[in-house]
């Protein structure tokens, strides 16, 4: 299963980069023998100015076709690793080809957008920064497939 990570904004070098970079290769190296992987990173940005609805039509192209839609948002579900884990291995198990997970701007996702997702995932009530979001998300892609690998890095 594909993974996606659909967002707002495009990251130059630094030390978010590097970490996203680092579990992006962890996450592809534990995951593909669990058939999970690769993780591709989609960056747009609205050079225009035309605010939420103008990046919600930037992701949306940006969402493979026949992709399951995955946002990030507080609203969302909060689960704990072992939960989120049981979720990528229940998508990949019922035949999902593809999944995308969309992190939108500095107000966040556009209302549209949000309705259709089938999936929405929250990292706390609390609001994270989105370049944050992008490091915890690829951190928690490689601890999942850890947990589901049965490797030791999650320790709970």
């Amino acid at each position: 299963m594909r993974l996606h990570l659909c967002a707002v904004g495009r990251l130059r070098s630094g030390p978010e980069r590097a970490l996203i970079d680092d579990y992006a290769q962890r996450f592809d190296r534990t995951g593909r023998p669990l058939g999970l992987g690769p993780l591709s990173e989609h960056e747009v940005e609205d050079k225009r100015g035309g605010g939420m609805a103008a990046e919600a039509e930037l992701l949306a192209r940006a969402v493979p076709q026949g992709a399951l839609l995955a946002v990030l948002d507080e609203r969302g579900k909060v689960l704990s690793s072992p939960e989120f884990a049981a979720q990528l291995a229940r998508w990949r198990d019922g035949g999902r080809q593809d999944v995308a997970f969309v992190i939108g701007g500095a107000d966040g996702i556009d209302p549209a957008l949000r309705d259709r997702a089938e999936f929405a995932l929250s990292f706390g009530r609390m609001v994270w920064p989105h370049v944050l979001v992008r490091v915890m998300l690829a951190e928690q892609l490689y601890r999942a497939a850890t947990i589901l690998g049965g490797g030791p890095y999650h320790r709970a």
